[in-house]
């Protein structure tokens, strides 16, 4: 496979530089970068005086704006508003005057300084629940009567109120403008989800005679089989039914064809109509995350009553799995406006019309997606018959154009905190300084950051242009050497190995997940320690595994492995090497199923996303080799029918 990039000795260099601890680049650099981490040390400590003395060291470096910045944080209760407004208008539209503009309104929202708080609300560009929350009682204490229908959204999602929404909940509560049907909405809502002790606090405003024993709520959560099993129920006592549909709800989650049975030994005409249909949207969702067939016919039985858009997405999800293009068309068409519109639910909206026969309906559909780059903009270029165009080669950046991305105040900034090693405050800054930049300033971006080893940002940076492009960027081929060698050692194909090291680890040889997962192909250390004694690596060590060639080589055997497992399919096998294997034949079916649907209705939203991102790197990467033209559906083929025993339970 041709290489996409040349690798220069100089950016080899950098990365390398890049990737050593922070302890050595403190060793060997000038006095005030170790001032500058000195003072970072400090603030992460909530040393104020450490802080203190390190300002003034740090005095004209790049970073000397982070040093005043962490010092106003760890003040910022005390601090005059004046000092404050002064660091905003001084750095007025940088990120570190966004962030401390949020950290001040919390503040200001927490203590109650409310005209303030109005002042520099409208200057923040990107606010999070908490504040909005905040804004909203800000209103409500003007008597703005928007202020009620603004807090609907966090009344209606499974997480407890943010702080600053909780006044004007108590007093719509008061008022009556939350009855009792919406607490016993929002009760419900948080028993399903697992929040107890939240829906403990809901089920004290419920009406007496609705109020479940909250000493009970928690056994019937716990084992809702001990309580449907019971014989002393009295189901035409409101609150003996609220612990039924508790425990049903909780019984689904387990085994939702067993709730079902439970359900349909009951008296169900005790239960009011709205009722029935609410357990019925439990059953079905559950069971069609779990890919039961009948929960479809379940969807049925909860009628016309609204469901949430998590619910119709895995109503769509099981009409998908059957084939039922009426079904599809329906419960897509009952999404909102705005999620009808993402490409996902355009291609398969347009798909289930071909189906019914409307093709020139669906074939605008697909045509309005078909331009596009990703996974369901090529599979929508396909069915057109439209084949894979890489898009034209832009003109690589001149160096008048990477000098003055490079002279940006944000990209300066964020090169300096790579250089000291501080990566998670290095990717934010970056990311705020390229957001709203033209393509050919992206690219430049993206030369910047290839050049300085940072591969990572040079490829989320030039997956951004919209019209100019440059795909030996945005598709690169580091390594090349170590992963070709690895992927024909197992017999694998390149494109393959390339687009799964490009999801997982965007060629940062040291990256480490969340979960303990290392390297380019992101290794488990169980994992790896397992294919380390497969292959008699000799002096195998875990942190092995930030090696390159060690690395490839036993990423390279394990896929090889999974794919052996699965049938030789790819889309089975990229699955497995996010979720594990089980899972990934779990989640077959027992008939032949097209790999988009089995893709589509993978359980996990994680996974879901991971596949499909891996095939159609992989198709980008085959198509930039130069090697045989191919169709992401051929790729992705049939999934052959699997004896798969158990429900596909998400675990």
């Amino acid at each position: 496979m041709k290489a996409v990039v040349m690798k220069k000795a100089s950016a080899w260099l950098v990365a390398f530089l890049i990737m050593l601890p922070m302890a050595a680049w403190a060793s060997g650099s000038n006095p005030q970068d170790k001032s500058v981490l000195a003072a970072f040390d400090a603030f992460r400590a909530g040393d104020r005086s450490a802080l203190a003395r390190q300002t003034e060291k740090a005095r004209g470096h790049v970073l000397e704006v982070y040093v005043r910045f962490w010092g106003l944080k760890l003040r910022l209760e005390e601090a005059a508003p004046e000092e404050l407004r002064a660091f905003l208008a001084a750095n007025q539209g940088t990120l570190l005057a966004e962030q401390l503009r949020k950290d001040w309104l919390r503040t200001l929202g927490k203590n109650g300084q409310w005209d303030l708080f109005r002042e520099e609300y409208p200057a923040l560009a990107n606010g999070d629940a908490e504040i909005a929350c905040y804004a909203l009682q800000a209103q409500w204490r003007l008597q703005n009567e928007t202020a009620a229908e603004g807090i609907k959204p966090f009344w209606n999602a499974p997480k407890a109120l943010p702080q600053g929404c909780l006044p004007v909940a108590e007093a719509m509560l008061q008022s009556g403008a939350l009855a009792p049907r919406d607490l016993l909405v929002r009760f419900r809502l948080l028993v399903a989800s697992h929040q107890v002790t939240e829906a403990l606090r809901v089920l004290e405003r419920l009406p007496a005679e609705r109020m479940p024993s909250p000493a009970v709520i928690g056994d019937v959560v716990k084992t809702p089989t001990a309580f449907l099993e019971r014989s002393d129920r009295d189901l035409n006592s409101a609150a003996e039914r609220e612990l039924a549909i508790c425990a049903l709800v909780h019984q689904s989650h387990d085994d939702p064809r067993l709730a079902v049975r439970y359900w349909n030994a009951l008296p169900q005409d005790r239960f009011p109509r709205e009722d029935r249909q609410y357990l019925w949207a439990q059953f079905a969702a559950q069971g069609a995350l779990r890919h039961i067939p009948e929960s479809l016919d379940w969807f049925k039985e909860a009628g016309e009553m609204p469901l949430s858009e998590e619910q119709l997405l895995w109503r769509t999800r099981i009409a998908l799995r059957q084939e039922n293009w009426p079904e599809v068309k329906s419960a897509i068409e009952r999404l909102s406006p705005a999620m009808q519109a993402e490409t996902t639910w355009t291609f398969w909206l347009g798909r289930s019309l071909a189906a019914l026969g409307a093709r020139e309906e669906g074939r605008k559909l697909l045509v309005r997606i078909a331009g596009g780059h990703d996974f369901y903009g090529r599979l929508a270029a396909e069915e057109l018959g439209m084949p894979l165009q890489l898009p034209p080669q832009e003109a690589p950046p001149s160096a008048k154009e990477v000098e003055a991305v490079a002279a940006l105040p944000g990209l300066k900034r964020a090169l300096a905190l790579y250089r000291l090693g501080l990566r998670n405050e290095a990717t934010r800054e970056w990311v705020w300084a390229v957001r709203s930049i033209d393509d050919r300033a992206l690219l430049a971006a993206a030369e910047l950051a290839r050049r300085n080893g940072i591969w990572d940002r040079a490829i989320n940076t030039a997956e951004k242009t919209v019209a100019a492009h440059d795909f030996s960027v945005r598709y690169p081929q580091h390594y090349n050497d170590v992963l070709s060698q690895a992927a024909r050692l197992r017999q694998l194909d390149e494109s393959l190995v390339f687009g799964l090291v490009r999801q997982e680890s965007r060629f940062l040889a040291n990256a480490k997940s969340p979960a303990g997962a290392t390297g380019l192909m992101q290794l488990l250390p169980s994992t790896a320690q397992w294919v380390a004694k497969k292959i008699g690596l000799k002096g195998f060590r875990p942190s092995s595994t930030n090696k390159p060639e060690v690395n490839a080589a036993l990423g390279a055997f394990y896929l090889r492995h999974v794919l052996d497992g699965l049938d030789g399919s790819p889309v089975l096998a990229a699955a497995a090497y996010n979720a594990g294997p089980s899972r990934a034949r779990k989640w077959c079916d027992l008939k032949p199923l097209e790999g988009a649907i089995y893709i589509e209705t993978i359980p996990f939203s994680e996974t879901r996303q991971y596949v499909k991102k891996v095939m159609t790197n992989a198709l980008y990467y085959a198509a930039l080799s130069g090697g045989e033209q191919r169709s992401l559906k051929s790729t992705l083929g049939v999934i052959k029918g699997m004896m798969t025993g158990k429900d596909n339970v998400v675990q």
